[in-house]
């Protein structure tokens, strides 16, 4: 003969408040009001026909009913915790690769990356950095091995013009380029007040991109700064963006910088922008596949999420 059992949602109130004792923190621990444990509470009080709290003006007792519940109570929600967890663990994994430029994966992709694992846990992700998703780096092709078998679907992202035939190319963003140094040369005795005081100062170039006409150079931005008599002579050259905002960040000078690559580091007043001066080039992000995974589940569940990501992001357009 079967048994009539009180609903589960109340059998789990009372375990949780008994554990406390307390409605409030029962509450707290599964997202709802005081109000509604006490309800759950009432209810399989009824149900059971015998009380399970002696509700005092500050506290909570087990009546004996209740300590002689609780015990097995608890066994058996630790038994369906266990049972549902052994299920979700045999559901199956999807792999997705990614691969994008080095400075784009550490300084904007990963630091928002638990968001996506948070939303598709059921997605193996595999990050791979490369200076071959820069068109300059490779302007042939997508610089990467295609997927093996068995290895799972595949999507880069690549810093270039976007014209990639035979593959689906979603625009991402196009990062605005400024000058960035550390707060201490703001507090130096060589002043850097205006765009001009430049020409006393060390300047960091960042050559990931050599080719002016994809991303800005120094002389393009001091043109636009109104400062063309100023010549960058002199510097610290860097063939990685990572390299160049280090330097930035240790004082050794005045860089020009992505301005989503180091929105993190302003925020913190790790790095500061002297000027409200930016320059934009040809070259923007891109998420790319092929033509016969963009439509992959995972291919698209990745997609759809940077895309959202960038539209969250503070700086709107730049994806800071």
């Amino acid at each position: 003969m079967s048994v009539r059992l009180p609903p589960l949602n109340a059998l789990r109130a009372f375990e949780i408040a008994a554990r406390h004792l307390s409605f409030k923190l029962a509450a707290e621990e599964l997202s709802v009001t005081p109000t509604a444990i006490s309800h759950q509470i009432r209810g399989l009080e009824e149900d059971l026909g015998v009380p399970l709290f002696r509700r005092l003006t500050r506290a909570l007792e087990l009546t004996p009913e209740g300590e002689a519940m609780l015990p097995k109570l608890r066994e058996a929600m630790a038994a369906i915790t266990a049972s549902v967890e052994a299920v979700r663990a045999l559901r199956p994994v999807s792999r997705l690769s990614v691969v994008a430029p080095p400075s784009f994966a550490s300084r904007w992709l990963v630091p928002r990356l638990h968001r996506f694992s948070r939303l598709h846990p059921g997605i193996e992700l595999h990050l791979a950095s490369a200076t071959k998703a820069i068109d300059a780096s490779d302007p042939g092709g997508l610089g990467v091995d295609p997927p093996q078998r068995g290895d799972g679907a595949q999507l880069w992202i690549r810093f270039g013009s976007g014209r990639y035939p035979g593959y689906r190319a979603d625009w991402l963003f196009e990062p605005e380029y400024t000058a960035v140094c550390s707060p201490a040369l703001l507090r130096a005795k060589i002043p850097l007040r205006q765009p001009s005081d430049l020409q006393r100062h060390n300047l960091i170039y960042d050559d990931t991109v050599p080719d002016s006409r994809e991303r800005p150079t120094w002389v393009q931005w001091l043109e636009v700064a109104g400062v063309p008599a100023v010549r960058p002579e002199a510097g610290l050259h860097f063939s990685d963006s990572g390299l160049a905002i280090a330097a930035a960040l240790d004082g050794l000078g005045v860089a020009l910088l992505s301005k989503p690559l180091v929105a993190a580091e302003v925020a913190a007043g790790r790095l500061v922008v002297p000027f409200d001066i930016g320059v934009r080039r040809r070259f923007a992000y891109y998420i790319v596949s092929s033509e016969a995974t963009a439509e992959l589940p995972t291919v698209a569940a990745f997609r759809a999420w940077l895309l959202d990501e960038v539209r969250a992001a503070e700086f709107g357009g730049d994806a800071a």
